[in-house]
């Protein structure tokens, strides 16, 4: 993968079609799976961020090209304004520059990814809240299953690259917007977002404990 820094908010970078697939991501699904293409993102960013020392924080503007033999992408990192508050972004087309920038953000999701009709499938899925949280020492991990108010979560606990990946998924039955940032709020003391998604940690990564990780967690570390 070739690097450009273009400026202290932007980076480009070159990835070949081959490079893809020698990544494990097939030419066509990252074009029409989300989950596959936020995937290959990441993993391109994350070297980005070894090599350039270019942090990924806050909203992104990305523009993706198709090449014959391959993807070039530019990617900006938005800018607050002096008061904190006004995102701004590069727009090439001014007409653009008026509408908001979420606005534009979901617009660009859309295009690529959503589906005219929803299955009922979706709209269970989107019922629920699920979370991958990354955990670097397995002491936090015990510390954490001490919380006897995270035992209505459904968990599961991953190995994958010397880390541990607990999957969360919050019932919406159950649990209210304020309820789910309560919690994370307390697990996030103890782990971090996860950079890749869970279909990557269930095909590659090793199944630790299937349900119950808390409860499971507090038999074997009293």
């Amino acid at each position: 993968m070739e690097i450009e820094r273009i400026n202290d908010h932007t980076v480009k970078f070159y990835i070949s079609y081959i490079d893809i697939e020698e990544r494990g991501f097939d030419r066509e699904e990252i074009w029409y799976n989300r989950e596959r293409s936020e995937e290959l993102f990441w993993e391109m960013m994350d070297e980005v961020h070894r090599e350039e020392d270019f942090f990924a924080e806050g909203p992104l503007w990305i523009q993706v090209q198709a090449l014959d033999k391959g993807l070039e992408v530019l990617v900006t990192r938005a800018q607050l304004s002096k008061d904190g508050q006004k995102l701004e972004l590069p727009v090439h087309d001014e007409s653009e520059q008026d509408r908001p920038v979420d606005e534009r953000i979901e617009e660009m999701l859309d295009h690529h990814y959503n589906s005219p009709e929803e299955t009922e499938e979706d709209e269970q899925h989107e019922r629920n809240l699920q979370y991958l949280i990354t955990f670097k020492n397995f002491e936090d991990l015990i510390s954490l299953s001490k919380r006897m108010d995270l035992d209505s979560i459904n968990t599961t606990l991953y190995s994958y690259e010397d880390s541990y990946f607990l999957f969360l998924d919050f019932d919406e039955e159950l649990f209210d917007t304020a309820d789910v940032n309560n919690l994370l709020s307390i697990i996030l003391e103890y782990g971090y977002d996860a950079r890749v998604t869970i279909h990557m940690i269930t095909e590659y990564g090793k199944t630790i404990i299937e349900d119950d990780v808390f409860v499971e967690l507090r038999k074997y570390f009293k």
